[in-house]
């Protein structure tokens, strides 16, 4: 194709860099990977959580400086999706793989690498069915957000291994059940709301995470970011059935 030559270098170098930080998320991913390997699973999750904030923000970026306009060749939307994968599938599989909890691994030992296998093969075939996104902006199915599931699994839940693996059947089950999930970022009902949420979910995830892995003895702390997380993900349980029985304007599947 043409050069195109209607913008000035600086939209052109503002774009080229909306790009590299869309790109970061890889960089950040594979760090993640790194510290699975090293068993810093706070680090590694530390790093899960840059990513989602990179995916949350890159694409007001991209509407800011017009990067689809100004680099018209240059897919943003698939860098999405490879990075996406990586660090919402592969990634959390491997933690799942890999984590342990007490000297113990987080799966049982002989379903460990079917757990992983199960994640990736799933999420895969999830990828490619056609309508994972509604047409009113909405995830049909639950969406491949495994390293959400790898965090609850981690430091939340407090299952046995069995209770782990089946709740990892469960949420692949969920992804071909058609129920409408909030897309936090692009769903216009209730956006505010939803994106107060997605801020509240991350941040006590966060708090979590530090307080936990950092030892702090903290407990009215721990409680309340344990409460706002559970709280925020309520929330988007209840808006994900209401939105899929009883909200007579997202019925578009």
């Amino acid at each position: 194709m043409g050069q195109n030559t209607q913008f000035t270098f600086s939209q052109k170098a503002a774009a080229w860099g909306v790009h590299a930080f869309t790109a970061s998320g890889i960089v950040a991913g594979f760090w993640a990977i790194v510290s699975v390997s090293n068993q810093d699973f706070f680090m590694a999750f530390a790093m899960l959580f840059l990513t989602v904030i990179i995916d949350g923000v890159d694409g007001t970026f991209a509407r800011m400086f017009k990067v689809t306009e100004v680099l018209p060749d240059v897919s943003g939307k698939t860098m999405d999706y490879v990075i996406d994968f990586a660090t919402y599938a592969i990634i959390p599989a491997y933690i799942i793989y890999e984590a342990k909890s007490d000297d113990a691994y987080l799966i049982p030992d002989n379903l460990r690498f079917l757990s992983a296998a199960i994640i990736l093969l799933i999420s895969t075939l999830y990828y490619g069915k056609e309508g994972m996104v509604s047409r009113d902006m909405y995830f049909v199915g639950f969406p491949v957000m495994w390293n959400l599931v790898a965090f609850y699994l981690y430091y939340v839940s407090n299952l046995s291994p069995t209770g782990n693996f089946i709740m990892v059947v469960v949420f692949a089950v969920l992804h071909f059940v058609p129920i409408k999930y909030l897309y936090p970022s692009r769903t216009k009902k209730f956006k505010k709301l939803n994106i107060l949420a997605t801020v509240v979910l991350i941040v006590s995830n966060f708090a979590l995470l530090v307080l936990i892995e950092w030892k702090y003895d903290m407990p009215a702390e721990l409680t309340i970011a344990r409460a706002s997380s559970v709280i925020a993900l309520l929330y988007f349980g209840v808006l994900s059935i209401y939105h899929t029985w009883f909200d007579p304007d997202t019925k578009d599947i």
